[in-house]
């Protein structure tokens, strides 16, 4: 077959990348736990995600929010690389604001917000969500996108 890859070379970057992603996930997940009461999930990367995912409203209104934020995009961009090194730094694509009546697109990359260490999404006309708003964004978004589908 023309331009497949050889079935014999073993993809070392996606190897590390899936390393790193479960040791950062179990490392949140050890932390949500410990700090909640609860027990911390299989090691398997559906159960961490399920259980970080369950815990995020919490887990983004604590002070290593932003340090859970870049590590988790710091992931992104490194399985984003193992996939497929050539295209450089997959970004989020930019979508429609979620406030009414605004034709600016939201960049989900996020930004640092002047000197603080605090971290926000904008949309180009200015409108900017915190790291403890994220969750309630996506399911704007989320909503957004069904409605005009």
């Amino acid at each position: 077959m023309s331009g497949s890859r050889k079935r014999d070379q073993l993809n070392l970057s996606a190897l590390d990348a899936r390393n790193n992603i479960t040791a950062i996930l179990e490392s949140w997940s050890a932390l949500v736990a410990e700090k909640l009461g609860t027990l911390v999930p299989d090691r398997t990367v559906p159960h961490l995600v399920r259980f970080l995912a369950l815990h995020l409203e919490w887990l983004t209104a604590q002070p290593p929010a932003t340090d859970f934020a870049d590590e988790i995009e710091g992931l992104r961009a490194e399985l984003a690389r193992a996939i497929d090194p050539d295209s450089g730094d997959l970004r989020t694509p930019a979508r429609q604001c979620v406030v009414d009546g605004c034709t600016g697109t939201i960049d989900a990359t996020p930004k640092n917000i002047g000197n603080a260490p605090k971290r926000s999404i904008s949309c180009s006309s200015g409108h900017s969500w915190e790291i403890r708003e994220w969750l309630t964004l996506r399911h704007l978004m989320d909503r957004q996108r069904k409605d005009v589908a």
